[in-house]
């Protein structure tokens, strides 16, 4: 086997519940794959917030990031991210602070815009700061102030967190966030995982406006794909209806818990149902070996990452520690992307 990949590879964790567990036994299962990525050469373990899912049990990325980070001790373990509208500023420099003053230098800050959750839920979570406006780039800000040694005459300091720099990344699903990342020339992570539409736009977007940064000299891009490796493309495919029966759910409005792979999706949904998840899906890469290979070159010449977080949910834990198993295999033998394509 090659001993390196054309591109850097990493795992996002959703911290999925199948169906009859607990969320005890996602976070187990959780810290199993990230001693198992850690020794097939994955850089990152980045950790999603949600909140009032039964499906998704990772609503304390910060506490999580900790039980991965304690477990393990090569891997980067962060936050996919960490919704700043839901949180103060200074608690998140605080938090991070900590886990980077216990992990150091193995500790990422990825912050997003969206709730995480319904309108409701976030409501319960931000109480009465609940509909006063939100300065997403003002609170970004704040947090680098808090992270550098400079904030150290302030009245205000985070401690511990002070004088850490610990490295924040922008994720976006939209175009709004690649304008940001690319204004405070910060990385950027795009979840094409689930809004595919907005992925080539974006990342043009990035690129143009990019300004180097004291943290950043060029641009740089993580594209997040879902993934299902198996050793065939049946076995593949059959692994993914439980992705698509969870998707399906998410478009129905009735979540539940990740459900068990099914021979067919044929009466689970109707065409329409069918066209909105596939679409919402797009960035899927499902097969054996070889169709993963080809379809994942394809991607980056196409997108030109330079780095490739994979999402894998799928039923059976042990056939999800293998699909990364067979992910890695195939990132390392491919050829560096020698042409990139216009987005």
């Amino acid at each position: 086997m090659p001993a390196t990949s054309p591109v850097t590879f990493s795992v996002l964790d959703l911290a999925p519940i199948a169906a009859g567990t607990t969320p005890a036994d996602t976070f187990r299962k959780s810290l199993d794959l990230a001693q198992h990525v850690e020794k097939l050469g994955y850089t990152r373990y980045w950790l999603s917030e949600h909140h009032n899912m039964v499906s998704v049990a990772s609503a304390a990325p910060v506490v999580l990031i900790g039980y991965i980070a304690g477990g393990t001790s090569t891997l980067r373990v962060g936050s996919g991210g960490i919704m700043l509208p839901n949180h103060a500023p200074l608690v998140v420099a605080e938090q991070l602070g900590t886990l980077a003053s216990l992990y150091p230098g193995r500790i990422d800050l990825g912050l997003g815009r969206a709730p995480g959750t319904d309108q409701a839920t976030a409501a319960a979570i931000r109480g009465g700061r609940f509909g006063n406006p939100h300065d997403f780039p003002r609170d970004i800000q704040q947090l680098q102030a808090y992270f550098s040694s400079d904030n150290s005459s302030s009245i205000v300091r985070a401690i511990p967190g002070e004088g850490l720099e610990v490295p924040i990344w922008i994720l976006g699903s939209s175009t709004d966030s690649a304008h940001l990342a690319a204004s405070l020339g910060l990385p950027y992570a795009f979840a094409s995982h689930f809004a595919p539409g907005q992925l080539l736009p974006a990342l043009d977007i990035y690129r143009r406006n990019f300004r180097p940064s004291a943290t950043l000299a060029e641009p740089y891009v993580l594209a997040c794909v879902n993934v299902v490796g198996a050793d065939t493309d049946a076995q593949a495919e059959h692994l993914s209806t439980s992705l698509k029966q969870f998707m399906l759910g998410v478009v129905k409005g009735k979540p539940a818990p990740l459900p068990p792979p099914v021979d067919s999706m044929d009466g689970l949904w109707d065409y329409a149902q069918q066209q909105y998840v596939e679409q919402m899906l797009a960035y899927s890469f499902i097969g054996g070996p070889a169709t993963l290979a080809h379809e994942l070159q394809q991607f980056l010449e196409l997108t030109q990452a330079d780095e490739l977080m994979a999402v894998t949910n799928v039923f059976s834990h042990e056939a999800r520690v293998h699909s990364y198993e067979v992910l890695a295999e195939v990132l390392r033998g491919l050829p560096k992307p020698v042409e990139q394509l216009a987005v």
